[in-house]
């Protein structure tokens, strides 16, 4: 639990402290001006703005991803039912959404701007190399967690098998069968154990990417003094992070973890927006969104979060339910799991209007 809190605060800490720490008075005075010709800029009416959407958008996100945890007390949303399937079909869908039709197009707006050098920034697609390599990234991660814990779990199996552990159940095994009955035991406990660390990767992972890109999006809102944007802003903000924690949530759900370390994830999803917020408007004075080095920061980190969210959605989300048991044996479930997944993925991208 500490490793995955320490995880999470320090990949906060960089990507604040990177930005921070490019955010420089380097801006090219023709961006700059663009950004100061429409009228919209009001002091004091964007920070009243500012200070609705902190609160706004912390309660939606604590709403979205509590209420997954909740649905445990709820027997038709419980995980073994088909109801939480569906529910889950939607989010991974919003998840999908999200790095497709949000993430992935701010990195390219960043990444493209005329205020960055047209070599090598427009001679070279560095939105999706970033994002593909990643995509390979967190795969590496996942394959690695999981091969680590298998060889620890094995090792440990056999060395519990060797000192007579697990005896206490061969009243109920067949002396001609009891090798094969205990090894099989241990087959089932080592899947249910592989089973709750996967969940457990992908929750912490997943996190991850969102993580990053909440704090970014807080951080561009808070130092932006259009107040035209930011009202725009606020409503679809809340309904992003909404059904996004309902997507984290059912995976934090999944991964059974205990009330402290669900509190601790929860806290650090429903925070980090606001925190950029709040963090935005202390460096309004020196960050700029049209700033050279913020455009490439923030586009880079972006192209990150877009690939890791995009490979959380399509492979540890949508893959590992559509091709698993429950659904291949259920075609009702699954056209109705497809359907959710489309809803969830229409929701988001129409969401992409505003925010």
């Amino acid at each position: 639990m500490k490793s995955v809190l320490k995880s999470l605060a320090n990949s906060i800490f960089l990507v604040l402290f990177i930005i921070f720490s490019s955010s420089t008075p380097l801006v090219l005075a023709q961006c700059e001006a663009e950004t100061k010709t429409n009228g919209c800029h009001n002091y004091r009416e964007s920070m009243k703005l500012k200070i609705i959407a902190i609160v706004a958008i912390l309660l939606s996100s604590m709403i979205g991803v509590r209420l997954p945890l909740f649905s445990g007390q709820v027997p038709l949303l419980k995980p073994d039912r088909d109801l939480f399937t569906i529910v889950k079909a939607f989010s991974s869908g919003v998840i999908l959404a999200t790095g497709y039709m949000h993430v992935l197009p701010d990195s390219f707006n960043d990444l493209m701007s005329g205020c960055l050098p047209e070599n090598p920034w427009r001679k070279f697609p560095f939105t999706t190399f970033v994002a593909m390599l990643s995509a390979v990234l967190t795969l590496m991660v996942d394959s690695f967690a999981m091969s680590v814990y298998k060889k620890r779990c094995g090792k440990a199996l056999m060395a519990d098998a060797n000192n007579g552990g697990g005896l206490e159940n061969t009243n109920i095994v067949p002396i001609d069968n009891f090798e094969h009955g205990h090894s099989h035991s241990l087959e089932m406990n080592d899947d249910v154990s592989s089973q709750l660390l996967r969940h457990r990767v992908i929750a912490q992972v997943l996190e991850l990417g969102i993580v990053v890109h909440s704090v970014v999006i807080g951080l561009a809102m808070g130092a932006s003094g259009n107040q035209c944007t930011i009202r725009s802003l606020i409503a679809a903000l809340c309904f992003h992070q909404m059904f996004e924690g309902m997507g984290l949530g059912g995976c934090i759900l999944q991964a059974e973890y205990e009330i402290k370390m669900k509190a601790i994830m929860v806290f650090f999803f429903s925070a980090t927006t606001p925190l950029g917020i709040v963090l935005g408007i202390g460096l309004s004075k020196v960050y700029s969104e049209t700033s050279p080095t913020s455009l490439m920061v923030v586009g880079l980190l972006n192209a990150c979060s877009a690939g890791l969210l995009n490979y959380m959605a399509l492979v540890d989300l949508l893959a590992a339910d559509f091709l698993g048991p429950k659904l291949q044996t259920n075609m009702k479930l699954q056209a109705w799991s497809y359907v959710a997944v489309l809803l969830g993925a229409g929701f988001m991208s129409l969401m992409a209007k505003w925010a």
